[in-house]
């Protein structure tokens, strides 16, 4: 029962560490972690709320970055706003100051799928990329120097969604940036195939129309969003880890990203925090989880139970031999490439060590 305390304490003064630090998920090492929505939309195209909004959302729902990307080609309300296709940015960009939300100014080009829709970030003037040629509209993009994704692909079926020619020229003048491996609540398999095959950078957003009042922040229900990991806090760094790659997204209970921050990640959520004797030649190793996200770890053999949940900012016991060192876990849902979990080791005596 004592030793039961002490872990206990143990557990609490290690999550509110992590929770003072970071709303949703820790720093790694060397890189702030901040997360961003880079997919939103107001009144001023097909969403139902002002710009101003979206900055409250940001502000109160603890969201370091966003941006407001209506749609270039679809006005529906045009008749009662008048179609102004830089006004949404120029309206949030006060609010946004005034609540310290990083906003980045971009817009939604808006085709048929194929070839699609393709979120320009970091733009000048959306004017401009008003235009018929789909290329001319991307080439525009890139001269402004923006920080083009590709949206959604799969969201008219996969067959319509796949890679076509269309983006191997994209990709070969190095107009592509990016994609979409998560939206609203949907995983793309295969967008983050691509992305790991040819070194684009994944991000995953809301692509939120309504106000955010239909979100909750549980492990399992939330805003998709993207973990990006910069050096300081402040726009030109956020454009810089997105042209580097240095991102995660997080959809539903699944982390997706890079082994390089994964592995980090898992680290700085991960720790022992405490064990005792069991029956027989074993003990019991308590574990606490300190991210936003109900860990499912699978562990390989016949010893313990199969699979093993770490729920978000808790802990969990799971029973070990008497002379273990370490155990070895597969966590499934943080996805380093499609159907293929993080591989880790927790050391049983101190914090969590991943190789």
């Amino acid at each position: 029962m004592k030793m039961r305390m002490v872990a206990g304490l143990a557990v609490v003064l290690f999550l509110v560490g992590l929770c003072g630090a970071q709303e949703y998920f820790p720093n790694i090492e060397g890189y702030e972690t901040l997360t961003a929505d880079l997919h939103t939309h107001t009144v001023f195209s097909d969403g139902t709320v002002w710009p101003t909004v979206r900055i409250d959302e940001a502000k109160r729902e603890g969201i370091d970055v966003i941006s407001i990307s209506d749609h270039i080609e679809y006005q529906p309300h045009k008749w009662d706003i008048p179609t102004n296709h830089n006004r949404s940015y120029e309206i949030a960009k006060p609010a946004a100051e005034k609540a310290g939300v990083l906003l980045v100014k971009g817009t939604e080009i808006t085709r048929d799928t194929p070839p699609g829709h393709y979120n320009a970030l970091f733009i000048e003037d959306v004017d401009p990329l008003e235009t018929d040629e789909f290329m001319d509209v991307i080439e525009e993009a890139n001269r402004q120097g923006g920080f083009v994704f590709w949206n959604h692909h799969a969201w008219q079926g996969e067959e319509r969604g796949k890679w076509e020619e269309v983006q191997d020229v994209m990709y070969d003048e190095g107009w592509l940036h990016g994609m979409e491996v998560a939206n609203a609540g949907d995983y793309y398999p295969d967008a983050h195939a691509w992305c790991m095959e040819k070194g684009l950078t994944m991000v995953g957003n809301s692509d939120i129309h309504g106000p955010s009042i239909d979100y909750e922040y549980t492990a399992q229900k939330h805003r998709t969003l993207t973990l990006v990991f910069v050096k300081k806090r402040n726009l030109e760094e956020v454009e810089k880890a997105l042209r580097r790659g240095r991102t995660t997204v997080w959809v539903g209970n699944r982390l997706v990203g890079k082994e390089r921050y994964l592995r980090p990640l898992f680290g700085r959520m991960v720790k022992v925090v405490g064990e005792r004797e069991a029956a027989g030649n074993t003990r019991l190793v308590e574990v606490a989880n300190g991210g936003l996200i109900d860990l499912e770890l699978v562990r390989p053999g016949e010893d313990g139970p199969e699979k093993i949940v770490l729920g978000a900012r808790s802990s969990v016991e799971f029973e070990v031999a008497e002379d273990a060192e370490e155990e070895k876990f597969t966590v499934e849902n943080m996805l380093v490439r499609p159907g293929e979990g993080l591989e880790v080791v927790i050391g049983i005596s101190g914090a969590a060590m991943v190789e």
